[in-house]
């Protein structure tokens, strides 16, 4: 089978949970013999000029072709995905799978040459904060699109698929992410950059945008007494602004900007408890690997976050950071009961989410099975 994918920053990367995803699905796709041909866009990586990689045409066996794209907020992914819809719907592509609402906007192009198109819903993105008015408003045509011209719509959790059905009567397919079993690493880097030490630090990992929730966290720590550090890794996404408020009066705190490889695998690998206090995820990556690495994880009450945890981890009320400080207190004052979650996590998880099932089921939904 010819796959054409798009609607990711670039593949491989690790901007965001959509190139995770894209990775995953098209190298494994690759490994079983189909053809698998990524658009990337064109542009510096979101988190600094020093992460972004030499041109390549082939990353494990998956075409690569850079597609033209206005670097600019709000225009990238239209201009970039428009290109690539026109590039796939002139390709010999069976298939072409576009990630995310925004990059839905373009699925009829590729639908008007007959391909058979698939769309996965990664996030109600309308929704998220650092976009304005009129992009938000494109965004959501963009799932509108998606619901009249794509052949099937994947939807990463229960709630977002009673969305789908309860605003437009459209069935969708639940295919959630997967993980894979966890590479563990001792602290030797981050202890020589950061000076931190195995079960010492709280660990926020992720994109800093509003809405992760990361300012509760901020607020909460603040009027915590501890000896325990906390650390807030990740890159802005279009979101400078919005990152430059949140260091204000945070001297205490250690951010390492986005980090990736050897540093990421450390920081989980040694966390005491990572905290995910979203308002808004589609399904959040970042929590399933924290949860294989073994970690006691705490995270808001939003469905997308319970439903990945079950009983697995431990829950504060969204939004709330008298409850997510008094959660925090807890959980740094009973050790028992932080090695007790860290005990189950990695093995539940891992058990639970598997790249090999959802690839297994997007090849049957690409085959109209």
């Amino acid at each position: 089978m010819n796959i054409a994918m798009f609607g990711q920053k670039r593949m491989p990367s690790r901007e965001g949970g959509v190139e995770i995803v894209v990775e995953e699905l098209s190298t494994r796709m690759v490994k079983m013999g189909h053809n698998v041909i990524c658009y990337n866009r064109m542009g510096h990586h979101v988190s600094g000029k020093e992460y972004d990689k030499k041109d390549c045409n082939h990353y494990r066996g998956v075409t690569i072709e850079k597609v033209w794209t206005i670097e600019k907020k709000g225009l990238a992914a239209l201009s970039s995905s428009f290109v690539a819809a026109w590039k796939a719907m002139w390709s010999d592509a069976d298939v072409v799978h576009i990630h995310a609402e925004g990059p839905a906007a373009v699925c009829l192009l590729p639908k008007l040459r007959g391909k058979r198109v698939v769309v996965t819903i990664h996030g109600l993105d309308w929704k998220r904060a650092k976009w304005g008015g009129l992009a938000s408003k494109y965004i959501k045509w963009g799932e509108k699109q998606a619901v009249c011209f794509s052949d099937e719509i994947i939807v990463l959790s229960k709630n977002v698929q009673d969305y789908f059905m309860n605003e437009y009567g459209r069935k969708t397919v639940f295919i959630p992410n997967g993980i894979n079993v966890a590479n563990i690493q001792e602290a030797k880097m981050i202890k020589e950059k950061y000076g931190l030490e195995k079960n010492k630090y709280i660990l926020y990992l992720g994109r800093i945008v509003p809405e992760k929730g990361i300012q509760y966290l901020l607020e909460a720590w603040s009027e915590l007494k501890t000896d325990m550090k906390l650390v807030i890794a990740g890159g802005a996404s279009d979101t400078d602004s919005y990152v430059k408020e949140l260091k204000k009066n945070t001297d205490s705190i250690i951010w390492t900007g986005f980090v990736q490889g050897r540093m990421l695998e450390e920081l989980y690998s040694n966390a005491y408890v990572y905290c995910l206090p979203s308002d808004l995820e589609g399904m959040p990556l970042s929590l399933l690997e924290a949860m294989s690495y073994g970690n006691c994880c705490l995270v808001s009450d939003i469905d997308e976050c319970v439903s990945v945890v079950e009983d697995k981890a431990v829950v504060f009320k969204k939004g709330d950071v008298i409850d997510l400080k008094n959660k925090l207190h807890y959980l740094i004052n009973n050790k028992e009961v932080v090695k007790k979650y860290k005990e189950v996590a990695a093995s539940y998880i891992c058990k639970k989410y598997n790249w090999d099932d959802v690839v297994k089921n997007t090849i049957n939904l690409y085959n109209g099975d």
